[in-house]
């Protein structure tokens, strides 16, 4: 891609060629920028609502972790031909609806048959240029904030092998569901500059983008990231994701573990989120504010860890 197009030759393109960020961005002004993001992914749920729901938060929430508000989507979308028609509109109305919820409008879009159901959005939303969020905005000192537990995929990848709990697959359903809309905002009243959120790469592979991309090292203490109620019974099950064991191969020699973080907590660290929380970088004099500000707004969040000196992850 940067051989083809490079980065001098395309000045309003703020992000996009140059790092590993969420979504690119160009800008049209200097108060306002676009951010454009795609993404889909095949059924990780058996409700076909649900999974057009959770595929449209996942999308959009790449705007939220450029510090952007989302505005307009398309739908991309891959079905079997055998598929029922209602199982189809289930899918399309999950994902409508929670578009809806994030003030989006979803304006057409495309669909192709495929033997495997596919399903997500190309999602725009504006941007202050001035008053963005990306993974090179740590800052020495900036305490780590996650805003969703860990676990998703390691319930999901139960879920594929009828060893998943009811209980524990709506537990991870409500969460994959949640927009990341307030945590968003929370980010802009705060001003912030350092954010991603946690997907595919897991929490170790996108904490270590933004530690690269900052020029920092960061600090995780396991004993304060949130897990869901059935995460540690899947990792003892082994329930592991093709994704997870591709995380630690790619990532796991930048991450040193501390002796007294077992394999299970290891494990789920890699794991493959979902339509996961924000990772922000909070100013540690900014940090009682935004923690009440967040009880107000009902936003979940959790401290994990801090930004330092050094290179790479290390895990207490």
């Amino acid at each position: 891609m940067q051989e083809v197009f490079k980065s001098s030759d395309f000045p309003d393109l703020l992000v996009g060629l140059s790092g590993p960020d969420d979504a690119a961005v160009w800008r049209l002004d200097d108060q306002r920028a676009i951010v454009a993001t795609t993404d889909f992914f095949t059924p990780i749920v058996d409700d076909p609502y649900a999974y057009g729901a959770i595929a449209a938060a996942n999308s959009i929430s790449d705007i939220y972790a450029m510090g952007g508000k989302p505005f307009l989507a398309l739908n991309i979308a891959a079905f079997p031909e055998e598929l029922p028609a209602d199982m189809l509109s289930a899918i399309l109305r999950g994902g409508a609806e929670k578009a809806r919820e994030a003030g989006v409008v979803i304006a057409g879009g495309h669909s192709v048959k495929d033997r495997e159901p596919k399903y997500g959005l190309v999602v725009l939303g504006f941007v202050d240029p001035r008053r963005m969020l990306t993974k090179a905005g740590l800052r020495v000192g900036d305490l780590l904030v996650l805003t969703k537990p860990l676990g998703f995929g390691l319930t999901t990848t139960a879920l594929k092998r009828d060893q998943a709990d009811a209980d524990d697959v709506d537990d991870a359903i409500a969460w994959m569901s949640r927009l990341n809309r307030t945590a968003g905002d929370l980010a802009l009243e705060f001003k912030l500059t350092a954010g991603t959120d946690v997907t595919g790469f897991g929490l170790l592979g996108h904490g270590l983008e933004m530690a690269n991309a900052s020029g920092l090292a960061i600090e995780i203490e396991v004993s304060k990231v949130p897990f869901l109620k059935g995460a540690s019974k899947y990792a003892a099950m082994q329930a592991y994701s093709g994704g997870l064991h591709d995380n630690r191969s790619y990532f796991g020699p930048s991450v040193q573990f501390s002796d007294s973080v077992d394999e299970k907590q290891q494990m789920v660290l890699f794991d493959p989120q979902t339509s996961g929380g924000l990772l922000l970088g909070v100013p540690a004099d900014k940090m009682q504010d935004l923690a009440r500000r967040a009880a107000e707004l009902d936003q979940a969040l959790w401290v994990i860890g801090a930004a330092r000196a050094g290179t790479g992850i290390r895990v207490e």
